[in-house]
Parts: C-alpha cells; sequence; structure tokens
C-alpha cells in the first residue's frame, strides 16, 4: 500500500473540465465514500475547489492512479491526460505545498487552508481516513501554520480590490466597518472592490450610475441605495470611501467638487480610489487635506509590490516544506503502514458517479 495524489488544477486543466469533476460541499462526502468503494482505496480524502480537484489516497501500488479521477467525471468522460500523480514522499510534498497556498493562482492565500482542513474533517468523519491519511493531513496543516508564521508569503494583497481595503484599512483603522462607501459608475472593477469592502463590513453603500437600473440592482445586492450619476456630488458628503471607474472621456469629480464636499464634512477623512482609464478623479485632489487619491497604476504597483515580495519568501517556505515531508516519511515508515490490507481491486471501467 502507498499513499497517492491523482488530481487536476488551474495549471493543467481547463474550467470545462474542472467544473465536470467538481464536487458541491454538501455532496463532498457521499461522493468521497462512493469513490472508496468504487476505485478498491484504503483510504480517501477528496478536495474540490473552484481551481482543483484532487484525491488523496492510499491504495496498490499497481493501481491506475490516473484514471481514478475518471469515476468523477458526470460525462464519464476519460480526463487522464490531465491528471497529474504523486506517489509516497512525492504525494506528501505536493500535498504541503498546496495546503500552505504555494501551489494557488494567488501565491500564498489562505482559504485553501481551511478547504483542505474541511476536506479531511469530513473524510475522517466519515470514517475514510486511516493511519496514513490522518498523519499526512495533519502534518500538512502544522506546515500550513508553519510557513504563516515563520514567513511573509501570505502578506500583502495581490489584487486590486484587495489592496484598496488594505488601504482602507490603514486609513480608518478599527472604524472602517462603520464607514459609508459610494461607486461612481457600476463597472466590473468598482464592483469588485465595493464587494471586498463590503466584506469588511461598511454600513452604508452607494451606487451611482448613468443606467437607474444597474444602479438599483447593484444596490439591492448591497443593501444600499441608488442615486443618479448626477447626484454623486452631493453625495460626497457621506462619502467616507469612493470607488469611482465610469468610462467617461472626462473628469466625473474635480477638485472644486471634492474640497466642497470637505468643508461640508468637517474635514473628516475621505479615501478616494480611481480605477477608470481615463481617469474620473482630478489628481490635484491630493493637494486637499485628508483626502487620500489613488487611481489604477498606483494600485498595480502595490499589487506587483506585494507579489514579490511573498515570491521573494518561496525558498524559505520550500525549505520548511522539505522539512515536514522528511518528518512525515520518517514517521510513516516507523509505522509500518504499507501492508497488503487493501479492499480488492474493481477493474477500471467506468462507474457513473453520484450525482452532484
Amino acid at each position: 500500500m502507498i499513499p497517492f495524489v491523482a488530481g487536476i488544477s488551474f495549471k493543467t486543466a481547463p474550467v470545462e473540465l474542472r467544473e465536470q469533476l467538481a464536487i458541491s460541499p454538501a455532496t463532498l462526502r457521499c461522493r468521497a465514500c462512493w469513490l472508496k468503494v468504487k476505485a478498491g482505496l484504503a483510504e480517501v480524502v477528496l478536495l474540490s475547489t473552484c481551481n482543483r480537484v484532487e484525491v488523496y489516497g492510499v491504495a496498490k501500488s499497481n493501481t491506475r492512479f490516473d484514471r481514478i479521477l475518471n469515476y468523477l467525471s458526470v460525462e464519464q468522460q476519460d480526463v487522464s491526460e490531465y491528471v497529474y500523480v504523486h506517489e509516497k514522499e512525492e504525494a506528501a510534498r505536493h500535498l504541503f505545498t498546496v495546503t500552505s497556498g504555494l501551489d494557488s493562482m494567488v501565491l500564498g492565500e489562505t482559504e485553501i487552508t481551511g478547504q483542505v482542513k474541511h476536506a479531511y474533517q469530513t473524510a475522517q468523519q466519515a470514517d475514510l481516513t486511516g493511519p496514513v491519511m490522518n498523519c499526512l493531513f495533519q502534518k500538512a496543516l502544522q506546515t500550513a501554520k508553519a510557513i504563516r508564521s515563520r514567513t511573509q508569503v501570505g502578506c500583502g494583497a495581490t489584487s486590486v480590490g484587495s489592496v484598496a481595503v488594505e488601504l482602507a484599512e490603514k486609513l480608518f483603522g478599527a472604524e472602517l466597518p462603520g464607514k459609508t462607501v459610494m461607486i461612481v459608475g457600476a463597472g466590473k472593477m468598482g464592483e469588485k472592490c465595493v464587494r471586498h469592502l463590503s466584506k469588511k463590513g461598511v454600513c452604508s453603500v452607494i451606487v451611482s450610475n448613468r443606467s437607474p437600473e444597474r444602479a438599483e440592482g447593484l444596490a439591492k445586492e448591497f443593501g444600499g441605495r441608488a442615486i443618479s450619476l448626477d447626484d454623486c456630488r452631493d453625495a460626497l458628503i457621506e462619502a467616507d470611501i469612493v470607488v469611482s471607474s465610469t468610462g467617461c472621456q472626462q473628469i466625473v469629480l474635480a477638485c472644486r467638487d471634492i474640497a466642497e464636499a470637505m468643508k461640508k464634512r468637517r474635514n473628516r477623512p475621505m479615501f478616494l480610489i480611481d480605477i477608470a482609464v481615463p481617469r474620473d478623479i482630478d489628481p490635484a485632489v491630493n493637494e486637499i487635506e485628508n483626502v487620500y487619491l489613488y487611481n489604477i497604476d498606483a494600485l498595480q504597483e502595490l499589487v506587483c509590490a506585494n507579489t514579490r515580495l511573498r515570491e521573494k519568501e518561496l525558498s524559505s517556505c520550500r525549505s520548511i516544506v522539505e522539512v515536514k515531508t522528511t518528518e512525515l516519511m520518517a514517521k510513516l515508515n516507523s509505522m509500518k503502514t504499507y501492508d497488503n490490507r487493501v479492499p480488492s481491486q474493481p477493474e477500471w471501467a467506468f462507474g457513473r458517479p453520484v450525482a452532484a
């Protein structure tokens, strides 16, 4: 018996294929149980996210690991050409890398750690794990924790929306959840910025857009209110954070508009995020006291700087992964877990998977 991983990810397969194998959280336990029996595995943990579907398990060394994911295909498609397979030490190294966010689309992201933990707990609660998977996943979570505490790979935001939130948090601190955000022009990038800010608990959202229907729809989603684009200047007195992305060919918010609003606000700080090209906000507003303006170039520069910082930490992260991998393999070898106790191996025909 040997531990292995067989999977596909955004690096090896297009989204059209990944969605054929994707498993909803509600059916994860059922599908894992079904797969263990169908594929003849001694232990199994099934991980499914928007960027990857992976099967971690223990099976005979002569198992066709590259064909295991065929069982998960809704259309009973042969996906083996897209599948990567790692065994023994390489399987452990891969899981530690994935769990730590080192194999993610955004280097160092933390969401994957929680997804791995959930996948493991689901399998454990269903009695699908044993000594090998328990050791493997517990060590993986320990590795992710060590990397977070000893390196800066997770430091700094790496998207325009998340950078905007990071800057807003620095400016407003603990008061951010009580602030009001106004989006001027309901474009996709502006919407993403407001969505990030909304997750941080901003108390009020104002949507100003040329199209009333679009403004009202977005305002309803965020529990805010819609106003016309012409009324956005009057609403500046309420807005602590302004995200502008209209697509207009001329300045929408002039320096005098911001100056007048600041007088009525009694000089309370205002954070302006101009992600429009051409720019919506007069750059001269940066000269006004307590007004902080960032355009798309400034935000992208911060994203790149944060990404470079994370990349510099990769060597330290990999060293931790190697140490943890060595520790795990020593423990597994001392436990003598590699024996011949494994369910009888079925023929590798395409079985119909449980519906997602």
